[in-house]
């Protein structure tokens, strides 16, 4: 008799706009990122939900999703996600701005192909994060004393600044485009962990734990790092999906991204992320899709 499938893990990846350290709440997520894996082949699934897609925040109000996090924490993010997904996500991982850089310095930077267009925006980011203002607008930093700037294109290593300064670039190709590039900086920090012993990465992961904050206790954190090599991202996408989504002002909520429609979205996102091909959504999903459509005329 054939062992029986042991399914999916779901963990909420976020990334949240902070250089200070606030990862509890009061901070909008920049990033929301959900992944899957499956815990038989270790195939990871990544998927973003764009930080201004028009959702009821899990309290019965409605509006970009990114404020649920600011709100209520990680847990009402959460809540947020599952509600209007149909997921069960039960863990998270949150990160800063600093956070990010450390991580990525901690594993000896990672290898990113940056575009011509891309290099003014990195640079300028890098700047905001690190620079000083006198009048709280124009930030200021030293070349090659602050930051060290990224001055070609073409396949680079960068380090932990510069790596999250592209992951914050939306000037170039918009917010769905940044979306994408915050998966790729995922996707290489796996490439180089999978180059890393696991004693390395535990040392690695000691530096940085100070910022971030996770769901995830120490045991499952050793034995991540203990088959970080038979884990691989697999897919990689963004919601709402590109052919079902639209962009526009909703009320004094301001510029959103709409599921056109969310229930659709929703059988989407569940053949997607574990090749159901015919799902169902909960009830509560199908309310949620007919107040998103009265909300935004979509």
């Amino acid at each position: 008799m054939p062992e029986a499938r042991r399914g999916y893990k779901q963990v909420a990846l976020f990334g949240v706009d902070s250089t200070e350290g606030e990862l509890d709440k009061n901070t909008r997520t920049d990033t929301i990122i959900i992944a899957v894996i499956d815990l038989d082949t270790k195939d990871i699934k990544l998927c973003s939900v764009y930080r201004d897609t028009f959702l009821n925040l899990g309290n019965d109000s409605y509006s970009k999703c990114n404020a649920a996090y600011a709100k209520g924490g990680p847990e009402q993010a959460i809540n947020m996600l599952n509600m209007n997904l149909d997921l069960n996500i039960t863990d998270y991982v949150t990160v800063g701005f600093t956070g990010l850089a450390e991580v990525i310095d901690a594993l000896g930077g990672i290898e990113i192909d940056v575009s011509e267009e891309e290099i003014v925006h990195l640079n300028n980011y890098q700047i905001s994060m690190v620079g000083k203002s006198d009048d709280g607008e124009q930030f200021y930093a030293t070349e090659g004393k602050d930051y060290t700037a990224v001055t070609h294109s073409g396949l680079q290593k960068l380090n932990g600044l510069q790596a999250t300064a592209y992951c914050r670039i939306r000037y170039v190709g918009n917010d769905f485009k940044r979306a994408e590039r915050q998966r790729t900086v995922i996707a290489k920090c796996l490439e180089k962990a999978k180059q890393s012993s696991a004693s390395e990465l535990t040392a690695a992961y000691n530096k940085v734990t100070s910022y971030i904050s996770t769901s995830l206790d120490s045991s499952e954190i050793i034995d991540l790092f203990s088959n970080v090599t038979k884990y691989s991202i697999v897919a990689s996408d963004g919601f709402p999906f590109e052919t079902n989504r639209d962009t526009g002002t909703v009320g004094s909520k301001g510029s959103c991204v709409i599921p056109v429609d969310l229930e659709t979205n929703v059988i989407m996102l569940q053949e997607f992320l574990f090749d159901n091909k015919n799902y169902e959504p909960s009830e509560q999903v199908k309310t949620y899709s007919q107040k998103v459509k009265s909300d935004t005329g979509r």
